[in-house]
């Protein structure tokens, strides 16, 4: 498999951490978005990052990827299956991921890494230049609302959309990862996220991602730490 993804883009984190669990090995490829290019359009037209290629089909999109998987691989994994077995459960399993890479992905994510990372590698017609910081401070009031949402999910269940690990989990913490990086979470806010958090990103799946650097842009003292 080959996964066109982007620097520390959350979409791209968050089927880099179900390829992991899955024990599935992919080439990456590091796509930037704002670049257009043609072949890459080829393979999604909306010019948007990740797309898994598996032998010739194009998968495009984090959550039509994760739903590509389960079908594919998830009944091979048996309890590790990230997608739950019945349809109530698959549909909030589905509700946590489409709020995380579509809700907090606009509002919080989204804003904080384009500002503070890939606006630094985006030529002035691209959209570069030095951050905005209106838009920094917005992503910042918006983030302790989730953080409290999911909180409360996390005090309320054992994982976020129930009793085993999901895609939901691995989507939430895709995103929170990012902004954890640049210290933009504000984890004193709600001890249940954080411990939730403290979970997840001890897992095996999580060590390349916690590895990963900026080059220039030290990473937040909670970033690889398990016992923040």
């Amino acid at each position: 498999m080959q996964l066109y993804h982007q620097f520390f883009c959350p979409h791209s984190r968050f089927v880099r951490l179900a390829l992991a669990e899955y024990g599935i090995d992919a080439v990456l490829t590091e796509e930037h978005e704002w670049k257009r290019r043609p072949e890459f359009l080829s393979l999604n037209p909306a010019g948007t990052v990740p797309v898994l290629v598996d032998e010739t089909l194009a998968v495009p999109g984090a959550n039509v990827i994760a739903e590509y998987l389960d079908e594919s691989y998830g009944s091979q994994v048996a309890d590790r299956r990230l997608m739950p077995a019945s349809s109530a459960d698959r549909v909030e399993v589905r509700r946590l991921m489409t709020w995380f890479n579509s809700k907090f992905f606009s509002e919080v994510s989204e804003l904080i890494a384009r500002e503070k990372i890939w606006k630094r590698y985006m030529r002035p017609e691209e959209g570069g230049g030095p951050p905005d910081s209106f838009v920094i401070r917005t992503a910042r009031a918006n983030i302790g609302e989730h953080l409290r949402y999911l909180g409360w999910l996390a005090k309320t269940r054992k994982w976020l959309a129930g009793e085993k690990l999901t895609y939901a989990d691995l989507a939430a913490a895709a995103h929170l990862s990012t902004c954890d990086y640049l210290g933009d979470v504000p984890w004193q806010e709600d001890e249940n996220a954080k411990n939730w958090y403290a979970k997840v990103k001890s897992r095996p799946a999580f060590r390349v991602l916690l590895a990963e650097t900026i080059p220039g842009l030290p990473a937040a003292a909670s970033y690889t730490n398990l016992d923040f």
